[in-house]
């Protein structure tokens, strides 16, 4: 049996993330966002959408750059608290313990613990309601080399243990099921 529910926001898990912005190191903050995704391949771009109220929505309002910076089981603690936290009180970065870097491409930091950086030039905001949708361009992205196999070259995010976020709660990803198209990819021959 199922139950009717009121239209919501149940489409979980999503990844937690803090985004870091700020034009100099003296405005520099970073906020918790699960309203984030991946829109287009090409150009790459992703969106995140942030309460107006919210002290980091005027600064990426004013400078249209962000980072999205991925997290992980050992951010988890600055992850939420940078959830519930105002920038306009404190300094997230002290607070928490955490290095803001200059990014390559955009004004606002990278936050050096986490093990991806994807840098953002927003596009277009768009007013939804209780948020705004920020559609930016990823003009950049940087790894942390520690989570690349030395012998493919292959990123293994899944090394750095990332978390996401399910109705109020964070989780740490679990084991892989497969690769993409695995489902229908053709067994090998077995030679005779």
């Amino acid at each position: 049996m199922k139950q009717s529910w009121k239209p919501g926001t149940v489409l979980y898990p999503l990844p937690a993330v803090l985004v870091s912005c700020g034009a100099t190191p003296e405005e520099y903050n970073m906020l918790t966002v699960a309203w984030t995704g991946t829109v287009c391949t090409t150009p790459p771009m992703c969106y995140v959408s942030i309460r107006p109220e919210r002290h980091s929505y005027g600064i990426i309002r004013r400078t249209g750059e962000f980072v999205i910076n991925l997290t992980t089981r050992r951010l988890a603690r600055a992850t939420d608290w940078c959830g519930v936290r105002s920038g306009r009180d404190c300094d997230k970065f002290r607070e928490m313990g955490l290095t803001p870097l200059p990014a390559e491409k955009v004004q606002a930091p990278i936050i050096a613990e986490a093990p991806v950086h994807i840098e953002c030039r927003v596009r277009q905001v768009l007013p939804l309601g209780s948020h705004d949708l920020f559609l930016a361009e990823v003009v950049h992205v940087q790894v942390d080399d520690a989570y690349l196999d030395p012998a493919t070259g292959r990123f293994c995010l899944e090394k750095a243990d990332p978390i996401v976020y399910s109705h109020g709660e964070y989780f740490a990803l679990g084991e892989a099921l497969g690769h993409f198209g695995w489902s229908v990819r053709k067994k090998k021959r077995q030679e005779r």
